[in-house]
């Protein structure tokens, strides 16, 4: 408890952060100055997580925050963090058909490794060829899933320019699922640093055809060998680069979703809002039966109640009824997805209305038969905009606009792929050049 609290003031806001320590001068003095050292350091966690709960909403009317340097970056990576070393591979590998590339099946020739260990923090940035990760058979990440990881992409403009979309809100979600397993956070000025350097060092694995893109997978995983369950003392973060096309093979044609009312993907005050593997593994049951009945995915109910709608596959939902976008509110069990939060600025700068509330299944179904639910779709970054054309409640199936993609759906993936490709103007900073 004390080291995951212990790791949460490192990555303090540095504008804060002299505050924290003038209340611990201020309360020298033996044990005393270490029971309240420990309540200050359980007081600040609360106030940060209040502020960026707050932080989080003002940014969905006021546009994206400029990026931030945590402490962290200065406090435990030390100087050594400015050289990132490069070892190239003598053996490249033979590139894919450009145009059958499918999703995640093929990886480029370099990846990106750091370590840590308690007693140092992060170090030892490099860049090396692809290739086997040796892990002892005790990895605490083997046995207790002390693991996370992200996803983004990287799009090649019709300028020449490689752009990304919106990496540091990938990597400040990954310092919060972090948060959540106790894992050191990152610097995320040098992570976005290190996946620059690995890009330019793959440069020439960058697609260009049509509806490609460069699939980024940032991960950290636990390493030190032991069993029991406790925090790792050693991680390993890595960056793997992988080209593809679009992930449903269906790409922006609807597709078929059943809702699911037996597994559940995760309970509030559990990790469903943190990027971690377990969550997605608890999955796989309830969509292989899903696509053994001939759909593409499951539309998830809450833990709880079973009652309220959470998320489309792998996806934050929204769906238009009576004219209006809603989308569930973040309760703590669903993931604060990067491309949801773009719907939603998108939205509001164009005065579209929309919601995040709570959506009950019995209001959606309503809806549906009174013909209220014009559109629905999924948004994440693998398949950006994922139109729904029909729901399927047990033996009931409803068709949503005639199985077609909705004007909404339609404008949003084209506003955002405007934007990730450099083909649209960026009004609202999103883009940034490698």
């Amino acid at each position: 408890m004390l080291e995951c609290i212990n790791n949460q003031h490192l990555s303090l806001n540095s504008d804060l952060y002299p505050s924290f320590y003038i209340f611990q001068f201020l309360l020298k003095g033996g044990i005393i100055h270490f029971i309240f050292g420990q309540i200050s350091a359980i007081l600040y966690c609360i106030v940060k997580q209040y502020i960026y709960a707050l932080s989080s909403t003002l940014s969905m009317y006021l546009g994206p925050p400029l990026p931030i340097k945590l402490a962290t970056a200065k406090t435990r990576f030390g100087a050594s963090m400015d050289k990132i070393r490069i070892t190239k591979t003598t053996t490249p590998k033979v590139k894919p058909d450009y145009s059958n590339l499918g999703f995640g099946k093929y990886f480029t020739d370099h990846m990106f490794l750091m370590d840590y260990a308690s007693d140092k923090g992060w170090y030892d940035p490099r860049i090396v060829p692809y290739g086997p990760i040796s892990l002892d058979p005790s990895a605490m990440v083997l046995h207790y899933a002390q693991e996370t990881f992200e996803g983004m992409k990287a799009y090649y403009s019709p300028e020449g320019k490689v752009l990304l979309f919106r990496p540091w809100d990938n990597f400040d979600r990954l310092n919060s699922s972090h948060n959540r397993l106790c894992i050191p956070p990152i610097d995320p000025d040098f992570a976005l640093e290190a996946l620059k350097t690995l890009l330019r060092v793959d440069i020439d694995w960058m697609p260009k055809e049509d509806g490609t893109s460069m699939y980024i997978r940032p991960f950290v995983i636990a390493t030190e060998p032991h069993l029991g369950v406790r925090t790792s003392n050693n991680y390993i973060f890595c960056i793997i680069l992988s080209p593809v096309a679009a992930y449903y093979p269906e790409g922006m044609a609807p597709v078929k979703i059943y809702v699911e009312d037996e597994d559940v993907r995760a309970v509030r005050g559990g990790t469903g809002e943190a990027k971690v593997g377990g969550n997605y593994a608890g999955t796989i049951r309830a969509q292989n039966k899903a696509q053994e009945m001939g759909f593409t995915q499951v539309l998830w109910l809450d833990g709880v109640h079973r009652k309220y709608i959470e998320e489309v596959g792998t996806m934050n939902v929204f769906f238009v009824i009576d004219g209006v976008v809603v989308t569930p509110s973040l309760s703590g069990s669903i993931l604060p997805g990067i491309t949801r939060r773009s719907c939603l600025e998108i939205l509001r700068a164009r005065n579209i209305p929309c919601e995040e509330r709570m959506i009950s299944v019995d209001e959606l179904r309503t809806a549906l038969e009174s013909g209220k639910v014009s559109e629905a779709f999924g948004s994440g970054t693998a398949a950006v905009i994922s139109p729904i054309g029909s729901l399927t409640f047990g033996d009931k199936t409803y068709e949503i606009n005639g199985g077609q993609t909705g004007p909404i759906s339609q404008e949003l993936y084209d506003e955002i792929t405007g934007i990730q490709w450099g083909k649209r103007d960026d009004s609202f900073g999103w883009s940034v050049e490698v």
